[in-house]
């Protein structure tokens, strides 16, 4: 990538001047790290800030710049940062110790609040992170139905094992990305999304163990989902015999109380949790059909004559990630915190497309629950934010961005007392507040008119 940008440009400029302790442990991580960081979405150019302490929707940085955060711990922090009801529960089980190797009884009560709130949680398993939790789904479709084949849907986000790595962000023909054998991505079937032609017949097959998916779209909407195409998933599905798998690892306890497949009312076999599970810290979940949970039971298979799925992990159900979750989701479930989220979250999606009016700027910013997606129109087509929907715009352009300026949006914004996630977007918490949406808009109007300056946005329309 190219980084010729950086030598001419105000917002880098003045984003240097703002956060020097941040550049200059980039600077040191660069020595240890890979690109200096340890996570593919922390990736900004020049570099990104070095956070230093976070209470509720802000954060502040090591040079002790304040920021309104819609990162949200990539989406674990529904209740905000630090919490209190969390926080207490995390020192308490800190306090009895980080690792028993052993059984306890918090991970019971987790589990119980989980088969609780989410439908087809009939049994739970607990893992450390959500690529796990789809790691583990995908071998327990393969064991129960006997085939090999995933289907899966361009630009859906599951993870990054080898059978999740294709079709994300790159190799969308299937082939296998650098370091995954061939083998496993030839066992991956990829479909556009919302194509139920495409679907059928895949399924007419007959080797599909298991379809995955993000319940509301590729990355929390941004590509979304027509309205109908989880009903009809739903009945081929059944119909094929095929092991419907709900990646909730994001819209888990945020869409609903009891996830998407409460709100749509449409029932999966297995589910993948994380994130909000464990509220900020490491902790993921598979939980789903009774029949098909059994493959990990010990008498269970042994009775039946089947060989058992074996199942470690030295982080499984860790006692503190498990009074996080309780105390998160026992919040989420007997409070307003999924409304309060999700109203933040459409004033902002309302109030932005405002400004874009406003600016006569041809992009749009949509979403749904309590996420936000800024599109800046990469093809350059004459649109307005009223009438956009991104319905009806295929995949690849609403995942298509111009080169560096989602980099320079995230800069001008920081400079601001803004962070958004790199798509561009956010997801915003219970916490976000009038004041948070008022910081918001006029860091994106300010961003807006350096965007112009700098010759980054399209004729007005």
């Amino acid at each position: 990538m190219s980084k010729d940008f950086l030598s001419n440009s105000e917002i880098v400029a003045t984003y240097r001047t703002k956060t020097p302790g941040s550049e200059k442990l980039a600077y040191e991580a660069e020595k240890t790290f890979p690109s200096g960081i340890t996570h593919d979405g922390r990736y900004l150019l020049p570099y990104g800030v070095y956070i230093s302490r976070a209470k509720g929707s802000r954060k502040w940085d090591v040079d002790g710049n304040e920021y309104v955060d819609y990162f949200g711990g990539h989406g674990a922090l529904l209740l905000g940062h630090n919490h209190p009801t969390v926080t207490a529960a995390v020192h308490r089980a800190l306090d009895n110790g980080t690792h028993f190797g052993s059984n306890h009884p918090l991970e019971i009560r987790w589990a119980e609040l989980v088969q609780a709130l989410i439908p087809c949680a009939e049994r739970v398993r607990f893992t450390s992170s959500g690529t796990e939790a789809t790691h583990l789904a995908v071998r327990l479709a393969r064991a129960f139905t006997g085939k090999k084949k995933i289907l899966r849907f361009l630009t859906n986000f599951h993870g990054w094992h080898d059978h999740m790595s294709s079709g994300f962000s790159s190799h969308f023909d299937g082939s296998p990305t650098i370091g995954v054998l061939p083998s496993v991505a030839e066992n991956v079937v990829l479909l556009k999304p919302n194509d139920v032609e495409a679907l059928r017949l895949a399924l007419s097959t007959g080797e599909v163990a298991a379809v995955i998916l993000e319940p509301t779209g590729s990355q929390f909407g941004h590509v979304p989902i027509v309205p109908d195409f989880l009903k009809a998933l739903r009945k081929l599905t059944l119909g094929h015999r095929v092991v419907l798998i709900f990646d909730e690892v994001v819209t888990g306890f945020r869409v609903s109380q009891g996830g998407a497949q409460k709100y749509f009312n449409i029932i999966p076999d297995l589910v993948t949790l994380a994130k909000i599970l464990a509220c900020g810290l490491p902790g993921g979940a598979v939980a789903g059909r009774k029949d098909i949970m059994d493959l990990l039971d010990f008498e269970m298979t042994e009775n039946k004559g089947l060989e058992k799925i074996v199942h470690y992990g030295t982080y499984n159900a860790n006692p503190v990630a498990a009074a996080a979750g309780i105390a998160a989701i026992e919040t989420v479930a007997t409070t307003d915190a999924i409304e309060r989220a999700n109203a933040s979250a459409n004033l902002i999606r309302m109030r932005l497309n405002e400004v874009l009016e406003a600016e006569k700027v041809p992009w749009a910013v949509y979403g749904t629950f309590s996420g936000f997606h800024i599109f800046t129109n990469p093809k350059k087509r004459k649109i307005t934010p009223a009438t956009f929907n991104p319905l009806d715009y295929p995949y690849d352009e609403l995942k298509l961005k111009a080169p560096h300026i989602v980099d320079k949006i995230r800069l001008g914004m920081l400079i601001h007392g803004v962070d958004l996630n790199g798509w561009p977007g956010g997801l915003t918490s219970a916490f976000h507040a009038e004041e948070d949406v008022a910081k918001t808009l006029e860091g994106f109007r300010r961003t807006l008119a350096m965007l112009k300056m700098e010759g980054d946005i399209g004729e007005p329309y």
